[in-house]
């Protein structure tokens, strides 16, 4: 039977969220989780974006871009709004696509600690051309990398 997860310390859910500086200079800061309701089982989750902005940092142009969250959680599930808010703080941000694209995941990885993770994003045309960048990642095959063995509980 699936446990009901306890919301009370998620900040953003049911509010007016209003981003300060502090979390503008630390996106990661943004994210909350909330339990797995059911950590026994791999099941994935998915979000898309598709009005993902941010700033080249060379030419100061803005990249729009539709930004795909696919993972297997572990122990914890990213609070949607929270996961908005976070994309949003990239707004005015000067990133170029591989960093935004790889921090991204690495924030939610150092959030959620997921079983598995991928990161899409798939920038719009710019000057003739678009990109897609895609990162991974696999708790178990970094486990391995590292010499470390990580149970699943």
């Amino acid at each position: 039977m699936a446990r009901q997860p306890q919301l009370s310390p998620l900040q953003h859910l049911g509010t007016r969220s209003v981003l300060t500086d502090a979390q503008l200079e630390n996106p990661r800061s943004i994210l909350e989780a909330f339990p797995n309701p059911n950590p026994e089982r791999d099941y994935q989750i998915q979000f898309v974006f598709p009005e993902f902005t941010s700033v080249c940092p060379v030419t100061g142009q803005p990249d729009f871009a539709t930004i795909t969250v696919r993972y297997v959680p572990d122990q914890q599930c990213v609070e949607m709004k929270s996961l908005k808010l976070y994309f949003f703080s990239y707004r005015n941000k000067g990133i170029f696509y591989e960093a935004v694209t790889n921090t991204i995941l690495n924030d939610l990885v150092a959030v959620l600690k997921p079983r598995k993770m991928t990161v899409v994003g798939d920038f719009a045309v710019r000057g003739g051309a678009a990109g897609t960048v895609t990162v991974e990642y696999d708790a178990a095959r970094e486990a391995c990398r590292n010499g470390t063995n990580r149970r699943r509980r």
